[in-house]
C-alpha cells in the first residue's frame, strides 16, 4: 500500500503533493513503482496534528482519488470521517483505513456495512492531539489484540462482515518505541487472530529508537527507509497482509523476501501457530 498525502502537514512529506495535479502524478508513480493499493490521505495524524473539517479534507483528496481511478489504479481512502469516505467510494475508491477503527464517527460502521467494501480497523485511544497521553500499557501485545478484537465484535454487532475487516495495530499512535517493538515481535499474536493484518511502520520516529541509530544519522523521515523495509520483511515473513510505505520498490522487494522466507519455512516443515479463537 503506497501513501499518498495530500496534506501541508504530515510528518514526512506534508506539502509536497498538497495539489491535486501533483498528488496524481504521484499516485500514478507509486502505482507503476508496484503498489497494489495507493491510499490517499487529506488529514494529518501525526502526532500532535489538529483535525481538519471533514469539508476541507474532501476538498483535498476527492478530485485525486477520482482521477486515480479513472487511470485504472487500485485506491483506498485514508479517513475517519463517514462523508469523506463515502464520497471517495463514489469517486471509485475501493477500500476505506480508517486509523479510528469507527470510533471517530458513529456513521462510520453503517456506511461500511451498507456498502461492503474492505475496511481497515486501526487499533486507536484518543485524536492525535492528545493520543501520546494514552500510551499506557501492562503488556502492549495482550491488550492491543483484546481491544482490537472487541473492536471487531462492535463492529459486526453494527452489521459490518468481518469477513471486510483488515486489522492493523496502531503503530505509533498512543504508543511509545519500546510498545511498537514488542508489537512487531510478536505480530503472530495479531495475525493468530484470523484476520487480514496491515503493518504501517514507514518511516515512524519509533524506526530511531534502535541502537546505533543516534546523531550521526539525518534525523529527516526519509532517513528512515532502510530500517522501513527490515520491518516490511518482519512483518511479511511473520504472515502480515501488507505494509503501508512511503518508499514502494525498496518495501515491495522487502515483502517479497519476507513471504519467500516465510513460504520456504513452510515448506520445510517449521511449526506455525494458526488462527485461535478469539
Amino acid at each position: 500500500m503506497g501513501i499518498l498525502n495530500v496534506t501541508p502537514d504530515s510528518f514526512s512529506d506534508g506539502g509536497v503533493h498538497a495539489d491535486t495535479a501533483s498528488a496524481v502524478r504521484h499516485g500514478l508513480a507509486l502505482a507503476a513503482d508496484g503498489a497494489d493499493i495507493v491510499d490517499v490521505g487529506g488529514e494529518s495524524t501525526r502526532p500532535g496534528a489538529r483535525p481538519v473539517p471533514a469539508a476541507e479534507e474532501l476538498a483535498r483528496v476527492a478530485p485525486v482519488v477520482r482521477e486515480l481511478a479513472r487511470s485504472g489504479v487500485r485506491v483506498s481512502i485514508d479517513t475517519m470521517h463517514a462523508e469523506v469516505a463515502q464520497a471517495a467510494l463514489d469517486a471509485g475508491a475501493c477500500l476505506v483505513n480508517d486509523v479510528s477503527g469507527g470510533l471517530a464517527d458513529p456513521l462510520m460502521p453503517g456506511l461500511i456495512a451498507s456498502t461492503g467494501v474492505p475496511y481497515v480497523v486501526m487499533h486507536w485511544r484518543a485524536p492525535s492531539s492528545s493520543m501520546h497521553r494514552h500510551a499506557h500499557y501492562q503488556d502492549v501485545v495482550h491488550t492491543v489484540r483484546a481491544e482490537l478484537v472487541r473492536r471487531v465484535e462492535e463492529l459486526t454487532e453494527q452489521g459490518v462482515d468481518e469477513r471486510q475487516l483488515i486489522l492493523d495495530p496502531g503503530l505509533g499512535f498512543a504508543k511509545r518505541p519500546e510498545h511498537d517493538w514488542t508489537l512487531l515481535s510478536r505480530l503472530p499474536a495479531i495475525t493468530a487472530l484470523g484476520l487480514p493484518v496491515l503493518v504501517g511502520a514507514s518511516r515512524k520516529s519509533f524506526l530511531t529508537a534502535l541502537r546505533g541509530f543516534g546523531s550521526e544519522r539525518p534525523a529527516r523521515p526519509a532517513a528512515r527507509d532502510a530500517a522501513t523495509t527490515a520491518v516490511s520483511a518482519l512483518a511479511a515473513a511473520s504472515g502480515a497482509w501488507g505494509v503501508r510505505v512511503h518508499n514502494v520498490p525498496a518495501n515491495r522487494d522487502a515483502v517479497g523476501v519476507g513471504a519467500a522466507w516465510r513460504v520456504r519455512g513452510r515448506t520445510l516443515g517449521a511449526p506455525e501457530a494458526g488462527p485461535q479463537k478469539r
